[in-house]
C-alpha cells in the first residue's frame, strides 16, 4: 500500500516540503483546492522531486473545463516525468455557483462529461485522430495543429474522481483510474455504501478491480505527548462536525443512524458556534470517523482499516510537525 501525504498550501514553500516529503520515504503527495491554485503547488512540487507520484486532491472540476483540464495534466505529466495524477471533484452547488460563478447541473452527468472530454483530448494529442466529443454539457470538436501538444512520451496522466454519494461512487470506477475515499467516511460507510458503487461502476465498464486504484484519506488525530494528542483529537472533533453539516455528507451518518445529527450541526454553523460544534462530537462518533493515539495505535488502526481495500492511504493531519509526521510514517511502514 502506497502511503500519502498532504503538500502545504504555500506556493513558494510547497516545493522545499515535497522534497523532504520524498526523502523521508512518503510514495506520493497532494495538493488540495484551498486557500491556492492546487496546480501552482503541484507544479512546484514536480521541480524538486523525482520519484514521488504527484496528484490533485481534489482540483475542483466545475471550476474548470475539460480543455483547461487537460493542457494543465499534459503539462504536468510532462513536468513530472509521468508521476502526475489529476484528482477532481464536485464541490458543492453553494460554492460552484457563489464562489466559483459556475452553473451547476446534473453533478454526476456533467462529472462524467469532464472526465470523459478530458481523456477523449489527450487521446487526439496522443493520437492525431480527429477530435471530436459531444456532450449535454460540454462539445469539443476543433484542434489545429497550433494548439496541439506533441504525443506526451509519458502518455496521459490517470485521472481520480473524489465521491461520497453512491452515483457519483458508482461514475468515478465507470469513467475513471481510481477514486478517492472522502475523509468523512467510516469503516461501515465503505463498506455498505463506496464499495458497492463501485463494484457496479467497474461491471458497468468491464473493469477489473485490479485496473482501478482506491486512495483513502483518513483523518488521523495522533501525537508525541499528551498535549499534543488533546489538540489534535480536538481538531479532528472539529473536522467531523464540519464535513457532518454538509447535506450532501448525509448518507454517510445515514448508515449509522446519526442522520440528526447533520441537522443540529447544520443549525451550528448557521449560528456560528464552532466550540460547541466540536463538543458535540461524541467519543463514538469521533472513533467511528477518525483513527486516534499514538503513532503506533494509529498505524495499527488503518492497516486494521484499511488492508487489502485500499491501494493508498493518507493520514489527514490538520495540525502537524515534522518530526510527528516521520514518527507516523515510520509506524505506517511497519505496518502496512
Amino acid at each position: 500500500m502506497k502511503i500519502d501525504a498532504s503538500l502545504m498550501f504555500d506556493p513558494v514553500k510547497v516545493g522545499e516540503m515535497a522534497g523532504e516529503l520524498e526523502q523521508a520515504g512518503f510514495d506520493g503527495a497532494y495538493s488540495f483546492e484551498g486557500q491556492n491554485d492546487p496546480f501552482i503547488a503541484i507544479a512546484a512540487a514536480a521541480m524538486s522531486t523525482e520519484k514521488m507520484d504527484l496528484m490533485t486532491s481534489i482540483a475542483v472540476a466545475f471550476a474548470r473545463n475539460p480543455m483547461s483540464l487537460a493542457y494543465l495534466g499534459n503539462d504536468l505529466q510532462l513536468l513530472s516525468k509521468g508521476r502526475f495524477i489529476l484528482g477532481l471533484g464536485t464541490q458543492v452547488k453553494a460554492h460552484v455557483e457563489r464562489r466559483f460563478s459556475m452553473p451547476w447541473g446534473k453533478p454526476v452527468t456533467r462529472m462524467r462529461e469532464i472526465v470523459l472530454a478530458t481523456k477523449e483530448i489527450w487521446n487526439c494529442w496522443q493520437t492525431g485522430e480527429r477530435l471530436k466529443f459531444e456532450g449535454e454539457y460540454y462539445q469539443h470538436t476543433l484542434m489545429n495543429p497550433t494548439f496541439s501538444p506533441e504525443a506526451n512520451p509519458y502518455g496521459a496522466p490517470k485521472i481520480y474522481m473524489a465521491g461520497v454519494g453512491p452515483k457519483m461512487t458508482e461514475a468515478a470506477a465507470e469513467v475513471s483510474d481510481g477514486y478517492f475515499v472522502h475523509p468523512f467516511h467510516s469503516v461501515k460507510s465503505f463498506d455498505e455504501l463506496s464499495m458497492p458503487a463501485l463494484q457496479r461502476g467497474l461491471d458497468k465498464a468491464g473493469k477489473a478491480r485490479s485496473d482501478f486504484d482506491i486512495s483513502a484519506q483518513v483523518v488521523t488525530a495522533t501525537g508525541l505527548n499528551d498535549e499534543q494528542l488533546e489538540s489534535a483529537i480536538f481538531s479532528a472533533r472539529s473536522q467531523i462536525a464540519f464535513y457532518g453539516s454538509t447535506p450532501a455528507y448525509r448518507p454517510v451518518l445515514e448508515v449509522h443512524g446519526w442522520e440528526g445529527m447533520q441537522e443540529q450541526w447544520t443549525q451550528m454553523v448557521r449560528e456560528g458556534k464552532w466550540m460547541e460544534m466540536a463538543a458535540s462530537v461524541t467519543d463514538e462518533i469521533l472513533h467511528t470517523f477518525a483513527v486516534v493515539g499514538t503513532p503506533d495505535e494509529v498505524a495499527q488502526k488503518m492497516a486494521d482499516r484499511c488492508g487489502g481495500k485500499m491501494e493508498r492511504v493518507s493520514p489527514v493531519i490538520y495540525q502537524p510537525d515534522t518530526e510527528l509526521l516521520m514518527a507516523l510514517l515510520t509506524a505506517l511502514k511497519a505496518k502496512l
